[in-house]
């Protein structure tokens, strides 16, 4: 037999008004409880007090966590209790190490390259989320992303002012340099990023290029002075291997059948016949 707890008594109309002028949302709403649980055990008032304040106080912090992974613009959402270490190209050491972020302390850089598919985002996204967890900020770009920036401000003479405001952010991150060819504005977004955040805060790249082939992506002088500032208090990672998705799409791993198998077998249904499949346009049909 199943013993239910009462609810605890609503809070007095003037506590209630009172919190919500004050704007203490998490505190109102853990204050019936607190409240009933105090009276029950005879709580010292200061006890009181200080588990309301800490309700609300964590309320707050959850709520800021929540807030910095939105505007960040991760691409995936992945963190590092997702990422395979054991699996990955990058040594042991030196992922515990980046993970300590002490490099952001000190406003060092991070350049992770290597082949497509070899964890290079995912690590760098991870670290991310760490950095926003230990109360950083983030700000995830892509060259295309940064190309706009640079051509929407660049009418009005504002983009110094728009760089300043990226750079608000403790870690920049440019996912996937040399997966497409560089445009003047993506190269001149890129030089003006890493010369805005030099020695001010920390700029990671993922890349499938080594920074010393920047200049096949863009101007040899623009290149020159965006690795020199890149580079100079950096850590470099060179990962390597086949890719991860590669492998797992071989081995069958997350491929879906073009076909539902039977609820009650493991062997592809039959495919329909020509007449019984949906046309062009209707879904379902591969051209």
């Amino acid at each position: 037999m199943s013993v239910t707890t009462p609810a605890p008594p609503p809070l007095a109309p003037e506590l209630e008004r009172l919190l919500r002028r004050l704007r203490l949302p998490y505190m109102r709403a853990h204050a019936p409880e607190v409240l009933a649980t105090a009276k029950s055990q005879r709580w010292d008032p200061a006890e009181v007090l200080r588990v309301l304040l800490s309700e609300e106080a964590s309320g707050r912090d959850r709520a800021t966590i929540a807030l910095r992974r939105r505007q960040a613009g991760f691409p995936t959402g992945k963190t590092i209790e997702a990422f395979r270490a054991a699996d990955s190209a990058i040594p042991a050491q030196t992922q515990q190490a980046l993970l300590t972020l002490e490099w952001l302390m000190r406003a060092e850089n991070l350049v992770v390259c290597g082949p497509s598919g070899t964890g290079k985002s995912h690590f760098v996204e991870a670290l991310g989320h760490a950095a926003i967890d230990s109360g950083r900020t983030v700000a995830w770009f892509t060259l295309e992303s940064l190309g706009a920036l640079v051509r929407r401000h660049r009418s009005d003479d504002s983009m110094a002012k728009a760089m300043a405001r990226v750079i608000r952010a403790d870690l920049i991150v440019v996912d996937d340099i040399g997966m497409l060819p560089v445009g003047h504005d993506a190269a001149e977004a890129l030089f003006r990023l890493v010369d805005a955040a030099y020695e001010k805060r920390s700029v990671a790249i993922t890349s499938n290029l080594h920074p010393a082939g920047f200049d096949e992506l863009m101007p040899k002088t623009l290149a020159t002075a965006t690795v020199d500032r890149l580079l100079h208090h950096a850590h470099m990672i060179v990962t390597h291997g086949e890719s991860v998705r590669l492998a797992e799409a071989s081995a069958g791993v997350g491929v879906v059948p073009l076909w539902p198998t039977s609820p009650m077998s493991a062997e592809p249904a039959a495919a329909p016949s020509p007449s019984a499949r949906p046309p062009p346009g209707l879904g379902g049909e591969i051209p």
